[in-house]
């Protein structure tokens, strides 16, 4: 099955992570991206600009019923939970979750049901467990999951969480799952069901 979706979820160090990871993807990936990265509700735009200047792809944050649309990323607006539907994005005030608002739990459990096997769930560097229950629901869905290695992570407490919460299928370095996610997502459209890419 074609990934329809890729969603990522971060928290400390996670600047420098989506940097690393959006400046290695091909920019022929024609799959939309959502990336919940915790910040403050002070700051508004300037995570979409400073990751625009490194990503072959648009950058932005949707308004409520945006529609999801390929070959872009779209970033979580500040104290906002960003949710998904298949094919729009709505945003919702509701009460944090995990003491953050975006959650990647949020993110991450309404794409899972809205999207399934097609949907390719990312955990990043953090210093919290948000995160860990949302990939699990990615990956009882059927949906492929990854994991930043916590050796490579500013703060590993959010990769290891999620290591321990899910059957993780991949376990990488930041600076290999760009070029894996690119050869997965590659893979999955040329086949009939998602198959992994032969190991570098």
């Amino acid at each position: 099955m074609a990934v329809e979706l890729v969603v990522i979820g971060t928290s400390l160090g996670g600047l420098s992570a989506l940097e690393i990871l959006l400046s290695g993807l091909s920019p022929e990936l024609d799959v939309p991206i959502a990336v919940v990265q915790h910040r403050s509700a002070e700051g508004r735009d300037t995570l979409s600009n400073v990751l625009q200047m490194r990503s072959g792809f648009p950058v932005s944050e949707p308004d409520d019923k945006d529609p999801i649309e390929p070959g872009r990323v779209y970033m979580a607006p500040a104290d906002y939970h960003l949710l998904v539907t298949r094919g729009s994005f709505s945003l919702s005030t509701e009460p944090r979750v995990r003491y953050a608002r975006p959650s990647i739990d949020v993110l991450f459990e309404s794409a899972a049901y809205a999207y399934g096997a097609g949907l390719v769930g990312i955990i990043l560097t953090g210093a919290n467990d948000d995160g860990a229950a949302g990939l699990a629901c990615v990956k009882a869905h059927g949906g492929f999951t990854i994991v930043e290695s916590p050796l490579t992570a500013e703060s590993p407490v959010m990769p290891r969480a999620a290591i321990a919460a899910a059957q993780v299928d991949k376990v990488l370095p930041i600076d290999e799952i760009a070029a894996f996610l690119t050869l997965y997502c590659r893979a999955a459209q040329t086949r009939s069901g998602p198959v992994l890419p032969p190991a570098p």
